[in-house]
């Protein structure tokens, strides 16, 4: 089961998306394409959040831990097949946490889910880690729920069942599962467009402090917009802009580079926000390049250069995001200024 990442739904509900991030930049002194919005398909629910594959020990759970202070300090049955997940010793920690899960250890359940979902050190087999993801939420194990939600919204291994996959999901977002509150209140929002912000608002909230950068990314559009809040405040949705790009996310990442040029919920720092489209761009957002272009021609927070500008001219091109003024400004150059340019596009690599 390979882990996947998602732009909140909470995106397209509010008519948000990266389209809207051309409304503002550059300082209206270059025209702008908008790209297309973010969208899930028709009538359906955007594919579930799952978690990325983090290093070992990060993915699931401690199991219970003694309290050194106790004065019969007792460690939980599973520890023994945890601590050799840790190790990625997986062919022994299936041997230990076998017979524990088969008596109804949530932990173990849960471990055995996990290790058969990604094949580590077995066969992989979607459908017998979806069995053991089951019986872990059966038996109460918060991420557990989250699993196996996330199955039952999909629909590939087990029948899809978004009621009891929303049922599942609130039990582990209220428990404390960081990706499943971000799920949850994704779920909210589709199921009420319009009211569902403000139930939603405080489970993106808990997975935004949390750091999932897609949850800090939706506070920064609930405080941008005034959804499922009192009124918009423009100084938190930068906070929270800041914070889903420090995270990664690069649409965070280009819209406070946007909002920083342009001085919108803060002071204007014009060079700090070419950085952050820089390195969004660099790691291949075509809505970045497009960007980047226009700021090294117009000398907007960097130097103007016309070698840089025509160079992200050019990748903007080939990502299908350049425009007129892009397309004139490279007419205009010399050849061999043009063939530099394409020389140093064919070097480029996203990192």
């Amino acid at each position: 089961m390979r882990s996947r990442r998602l732009l909140p739904a909470l995106v397209a509900g509010l008519a948000v998306s990266t389209a809207a991030v051309a409304q503002d930049v550059p300082l209206s002194r270059v025209p702008i394409p908008k790209p297309a919005p973010v969208q899930s398909s028709a009538g359906a629910m955007a594919p579930a959040t799952l978690p990325p594959e983090p290093a070992a020990g990060k993915l699931l759970p401690a199991p219970l831990q003694a309290d050194p202070g106790a004065e019969t300090p007792t460690a939980h049955p599973a520890d023994r097949a945890y601590g050799a997940f840790q190790r990625g010793l997986y062919v022994t920690a299936v041997k230990l946490a076998e017979p524990l899960a088969n008596l109804g250890d949530p932990v173990a359940q849960t471990l055995l889910g996990e290790i058969y979902s990604r094949g580590l050190g077995v066969r992989q087999d979607e459908t017998i880690a979806a069995r053991w993801y089951e019986a872990a939420a059966k038996a109460g194990s918060a991420e557990g729920q989250f699993r196996f939600a996330l199955l039952l919204i999909d629909g590939k291994v087990v029948g899809q069942d978004l009621a009891k996959a929303r049922d599942l999901m609130k039990t582990a977002a209220d428990a404390g599962i960081p990706l499943a509150a971000y799920n949850y209140a994704q779920m909210l929002i589709q199921a009420s467009p319009v009211g569902g912000f403000t139930e939603a608002r405080p489970y993106f909230e808990t997975a935004a402090r949390a750091g999932v950068a897609d949850a800090q990314y939706a506070m920064s559009q609930i405080h941008a917009y005034g959804k499922g809040v009192p009124a918009p405040n423009l100084a938190k949705a930068r906070e929270w802009l800041q914070a889903a790009a420090l995270g990664g996310h690069d649409i965070a990442q280009i819209e406070l580079g946007i909002w920083m040029i342009n001085g919108k919920g803060g002071p204007a720092d014009a060079s700090e926000g070419a950085r952050w489209l820089l390195r969004a761009a660099g790691r291949g957002n075509p809505i970045a390049m497009n960007r980047i272009a226009h700021l090294y021609k117009d000398g907007i927070g960097v130097a103007a250069d016309k070698a840089e500008a025509a160079k992200w001219s050019v990748l903007a091109k080939r990502a299908d995001n350049t425009d007129n003024a892009l397309e004139s400004f490279f007419r205009s150059l010399d050849e061999s200024t043009q063939k530099a340019a394409l020389e140093a596009a064919n070097r480029f690599r996203a990192s």
